[in-house]
């Protein structure tokens, strides 16, 4: 089968290359996929890089999320028909014509939602939800979030919305603003702006946010500090500087502050199966009505894969960039 292969771990568009592979069998419990499209994600590019929470055995298949048809069932799979529209994340391997999933970890995919959305619907859109519910912020508080113009800070505010929490985004660039304005997200804040802490500080109001989200790190991190309310909460989730998170001591001890990590794999392994089908329920739900949007910046066949992991780090995407198969 086609592959987008790494043999060696570095920049993606310097070490993946389309390959052939051979077509992976279903073991007990799983099922083989038969790959429509399949998204590029921030961690599958760390991935490649070996520089993230899994380093896969080389040589190694990108991709970690996917749509596409069932095409076998292994032993003891139940439930599940061959030809069925499904989705799934948190797997190994989705840049190819085939990959396979442990049953328990795909589901299918309603008639009304379009391949485009269904390839990025779980990975991102699942961790933006996991996340808001482990804010435990209440209607009407406000959570601050910078990098608001990627994936998980775009879905996070229009679920967030959805359920009367506010939250105020923070962009690196002032065209960040209108582009998320365009998506109908409200509420953002241009850091290359000189006077916008001030703003930040008078939209949020005299009790100041609830929580906060960082994914750069470094100076981002004692910002985020300073909009947060007494009792407030800061969380990690990623690193865009590549720096150690600056907290200054004085805002954790007066503001009784709070730091945590969230990582999402881990959050979604220790979940119920139940509450995970709540909050996909909850996806589809807003998706279908429209609440939630998931646009697609660009379309790549597998043979450009180079090309497409380049295009996904370009600032200033609209949406998601995606591998085609079929």
């Amino acid at each position: 089968m086609r592959s987008a292969i790494h043999t060696t771990f570095g920049e993606p568009a310097d070490v993946l290359a389309l390959g052939d592979s051979t077509i992976p069998q279903p073991g007990p419990g799983e099922v083989r996929i038969k790959t429509l499209l399949a998204p590029i994600h921030n961690h599958d590019l760390w991935t490649v890089r070996g520089k993230y929470g899994y380093k896969p055995t080389l040589p190694a298949i990108g991709g970690s999320e996917a749509v596409g048809i069932v095409e076998a069932l292994g032993e003891g799979v139940e439930g599940i028909i061959i030809g069925q529209r499904v989705m799934a994340a948190s797997v190994h391997g989705t840049w190819a014509e085939y990959f396979i999933a442990p049953a328990r970890m795909i589901i299918p995919v309603p008639d009304g939602i379009a391949d485009e959305a269904a390839a990025q619907l779980i990975a991102m859109p699942l961790s933006a939800l996991m996340l808001l519910e482990f804010l435990q912020a209440e209607p009407g508080q406000w959570i601050v979030q910078n990098t608001a113009n990627g994936a998980v800070g775009k879905t996070l505010a229009m679920l967030a919305a959805a359920r009367g929490v506010h939250v105020l985004g923070l962009v690196r660039r002032d065209a960040g603003v209108d582009e998320l304005k365009a998506l109908g997200i409200n509420n953002v804040l241009s850091t290359a702006q000189p006077d916008w802490k001030t703003r930040a500080q008078a939209l949020l109001g005299d009790t100041l946010a609830h929580s906060a989200v960082d994914s750069i790190g470094g100076q981002a991190s004692a910002d985020l500090v300073s909009l947060l309310g007494d009792n407030g909460t800061l969380v990690s989730f990623g690193t865009m500087a590549g720096e150690a998170m600056q907290i200054p001591s004085g805002d954790l001890i007066f503001k009784q502050a709070t730091v945590k990590g969230f990582w999402g794999s881990k959050v979604s392994q220790q979940m119920s199966v139940e509450n995970k089908r709540r909050l996909v329920g909850e996806l589809l739900q807003r998706v279908l009505s429209g609440e939630l949007e998931l646009p697609v910046q660009a379309i790549y066949g597998l043979g450009d894969v180079a090309e497409a992991v380049t295009a996904s780090l370009l600032p200033g995407r609209k949406g998601k960039v995606l591998l085609r198969l079929r």
